[in-house]
């Protein structure tokens, strides 16, 4: 009896993207997203260069594809956090702001290859597509953040000087900051451990007393 050789299957594009798109984002997890080559990207998913750039065009698409990604991504988790508290019929926003707070978190300590990429392309002075990218995500992350912001002002749980805008960017730049410290470090799970006591510094901030927020399960 002749044994049979399986046949290849030939995967779609939209496949073969997704699947680039996460090869890439790992080895930025791993390495400068400057020196990740496509011929690096093509072994990972088991494929020819030539092949990478029947999926893509360039080396940036594959970037600029990666950033669509984790914004469709983090934004989806962020929004699914917060609801619970924001929605309910009582809402409770600083307790939507640290689940909002700890999801990305733990957003950048699954995948530490995201801000390593938008950070690379940020030191650059030209505009370009990519950056068009991280400015949309940012646009969007902010305007979740100043909702929740507005909605515990309503509650009057914000101090009366607290500037919603001003409190937004401070929100986003806490985890910045925290997301570079553990790049640094080499060490990105530890982001985690240090996320406690920043947003409690964060909540002390913004509100006219400490406010009970207790931590979401």
């Amino acid at each position: 009896m002749m044994e049979t050789t399986p046949k290849r299957v030939k995967l779609t594009t939209e496949v073969r993207q997704a699947d680039l798109v996460q090869a890439a984002l790992r080895l930025a997890a791993q390495h400068s997203p400057q020196n990740v080559t496509t011929t690096a990207l093509a072994k990972v998913v088991g494929i020819t260069q030539g092949a990478v750039f029947r999926h893509f065009a360039s080396k940036e698409a594959i970037w600029s594809a990666a950033v669509d990604w984790a914004t469709a991504t983090l934004m989806r988790q962020l929004r699914a956090v917060a609801a619970p508290y924001a929605d309910a019929p009582n809402p409770q926003p600083l307790l939507a702001l640290q689940a909002v707070f700890k999801a990305h978190v733990d957003f950048v300590a699954n995948h530490p290859g995201v801000p390593r990429i938008i950070f690379q392309e940020l030191q650059h002075a030209h505009e370009s597509p990519l950056k068009l990218r991280v400015r949309e995500l940012m646009e969007q992350y902010q305007a979740l953040i100043a909702t929740l912001l507005a909605q515990a002002r309503k509650q009057d749980l914000l101090h009366p000087q607290t500037d919603v805008s001003a409190a937004a960017s401070l929100f986003i730049g806490s985890i910045q900051g925290l997301v570079m410290q553990a790049l640094l470090s080499g060490r990105v799970s530890a982001i985690r451990e240090q996320a406690p006591g920043v947003f409690t510094l964060y909540l002390r901030a913004i509100t006219s007393k400490d406010a009970p927020c207790k931590t979401p399960a």
